[in-house]
């Protein structure tokens, strides 16, 4: 199973506030394929190198720079940290502090030193989830995956009784002998819930409240899952073909296409919302509007375009002053923003350019409007 730790939100906003001068931030590619684990160190290895380069140029102390080389070092040789990896590492580090991460999504290889953390690969990963698990319910059984952003299914271990199948059974004798009760879609509902609960009760143990659940089952029991199931994100679409004649790229594929479907007809109700509200003077695309609002704890919820990464610094009034090239002191415009939503209890959305209205790469729902001296 791929390794993956994102921040809790925060965790994510400890990590963007802080500040020292001799703060690293690397992002290295790595492999979950245990016999890469030499390449994955060299790739850290060669960030944390060039890490070191950056730190010579700068006005660092050295105390401060041989401390957090040090630190980075260190992870080069902890086992337990290398024992299970993903797509791409980001590893933060600054004196007396150093915390890494696996993120599913391939990375490209960077190194940087600055005043802050460049956490905005952490803030677009925790902001564009693309998961899912998918549940395969048959009379064999029940089977639990999940569905990363770019990643096949990955099997998760279900909690389930090894005398599942007793459950639809039915006993006609007192007890004496257990007979199957008659097949059809009534003959053996209670059953068939049955059964189906003592799976659904072990999923929802597992997959967050907040992911959607895709549904793979039989024709008998997809009735009968859906009457017990709990999880309020069990999409309404699920997988119209029996679970147990499906190879693991069909039903990554199924899974993903569902997905996809479900997302496009949530965003298309959002910008819907957006052109309903924004005529009410309470949402805007612009960059600027949307980084004074943020400023000014005015937005409830961000969508912001994933690959948009001009840089520059935004002041505490939401004042935008964009640089040409990125440097020790600025950072990417829309994460700054995304994290100042986040900070004032804002939902924080990462998607694709073409998911928002307009072709701006943000659009802000606003909690109210912005002053005409503000905006």
């Amino acid at each position: 199973m791929l390794a993956s730790d994102l921040p809790e939100t925060a965790s994510l906003l400890d990590l963007i506030g802080a500040r020292h001068p001799a703060s690293v931030t690397i992002v290295a590619p790595s492999s979950p394929i245990p016999t890469d684990r030499h390449h994955a160190q060299l790739q850290l290895r060669e960030g944390i190198d060039e890490a070191a380069r950056q730190l010579a140029e700068a006005e660092v102390d050295d105390a401060d720079r041989d401390a957090v080389l040090a630190s980075l070092r260190a992870l080069l040789d902890d086992e337990e940290f290398w024992q299970s990896q993903s797509r791409s590492t980001v590893v933060l580090a600054s004196p007396g502090r150093v915390e890494a991460f696996r993120l599913p999504s391939r990375l490209e290889a960077r190194a940087s030193v600055g005043d802050r953390f460049d956490a905005g690969q952490l803030l677009r990963a925790v902001s564009f989830p693309r998961r899912a698990f998918v549940i395969q319910v048959s009379r064999e059984g029940g089977r639990l995956s999940e569905l990363g952003p770019d990643l096949g299914l990955t099997e998760r271990r279900l909690e389930l009784p090894d005398d599942l199948w007793a459950a639809l059974e039915h006993t006609t004798t007192d007890g004496q002998r257990d007979m199957p009760r008659p097949q059809g879609t009534t003959g053996d509902r209670i059953e068939r819930e049955k059964f189906s609960r003592i799976i659904q009760d072990a999923v929802v143990r597992v997959v967050p409240a907040d992911v959607p659940l895709i549904l793979a089952a039989s024709q008998d029991l997809e009735p009968a899952y859906r009457a017990v199931n709990t999880h309020r994100l069990l999409l309404e679409r699920g997988i119209d073909a029996h679970p147990d004649s499906l190879s693991s790229a069909d039903l990554e594929q199924a899974a993903r296409d569902i997905l996809d479907a479900h997302e496009q007809d949530e965003l298309a109700q959002w910008r819907e919302r957006f052109g309903s509200l924004r005529a009410q003077g309470l949402a805007t695309s612009s960059v600027r509007e949307a980084a004074v609002a943020a400023s000014t704890a005015a937005v409830d919820e961000l969508l912001f375009d994933l690959a948009f990464e001009h840089e520059g610094v935004i002041d505490e009034a939401g004042h935008i002053t964009r640089a040409p090239d990125a440097g020790p002191s600025t950072y990417a415009i829309l994460d700054e923003i995304a994290a100042r939503v986040l900070g004032s209890g804002g939902r924080v959305r990462a998607v694709r350019s073409t998911d928002l209205p307009d072709g701006a790469p943000v659009a802000a729902v606003l909690r109210f409007p912005l002053p005409a001296d503000l905006a």
